[in-house]
């Protein structure tokens, strides 16, 4: 596969194998009780033991304190923690050298104002993924939310970390947000859903099938 995926909001063995099985190089885990995707350290643990090696397992993470990432990672074997909320680069870095685990940055873009903060992360984490600014309204979650953003805005960009896609992606459109940002790694998690936070194994198959064919 050409074009590495993460499934990200993984909760269940049965989407977890599909993802594996169909070659997603990443699985993620949301450790964020507001979202549909949220699971219980307990249960991470048990899908983590379902992931074959050469897959990375991601726990996502909101503005966590200290105290949520040891409990998280002091059951949950993870190889990448992902922060999506307002983190600043100081509060990155200090997470970075507390749990000794690398570090993926979410930039949440709006407009092309919104990518300066890319560069700054990068300067402290070790991976940065770009993902649509959630609507204004209060019912929107820092992510998962299903919409877009202007991917034209990373065309012909290159940024001095590696980095992944997300935000609306589908089976679907995969190809077209691909082929416009030049991405080689992208995130999904509402895209391969039957209903909020309920991944269709089905869907997620397709979507590797339709990363299989770039």
């Amino acid at each position: 596969m050409s074009v590495a995926i993460k499934i990200c909001g993984l909760s269940e063995p049965e989407s977890l194998r599909a993802a594996v099985t169909g070659g997603a190089r990443y699985v993620g885990f949301v450790f964020y009780p507001p979202s549909p995707r949220s699971v219980a350290p307990a249960m991470a643990a048990e899908l983590a033991r379902l992931v074959p090696t050469g897959v990375r397992a991601v726990g996502l993470f909101v503005d966590p304190d200290d105290e949520l990432l040891e409990h998280v990672t002091g059951q949950v074997p993870l190889d990448l923690i992902q922060l999506h909320g307002r983190e600043e680069p100081r509060r990155i870095a200090a997470i970075k050298s507390r749990f000794a685990l690398p570090v993926m940055k979410a930039i949440k873009v709006g407009g092309p104002e919104d990518l300066a903060a890319a560069l700054e992360a990068a300067e402290v984490c070790d991976r940065l993924l770009f993902d649509a600014k959630p609507p204004p309204k209060v019912a929107a979650l820092p992510g998962g939310n299903g919409i877009a953003f202007d991917w034209t805005l990373l065309k012909g960009r290159t940024w001095p970390r590696p980095w992944m896609l997300s935000g609306g992606l589908t089976p679907d459109n995969l190809a077209d947000a691909v082929a416009t940002t030049g991405a080689s790694e992208v995130d999904v998690s509402s895209g391969v859903e039957d209903r909020p936070g309920h991944k269709d194994p089905e869907l997620v198959r397709r979507f590797l099938q339709a990363a299989a064919g770039l």
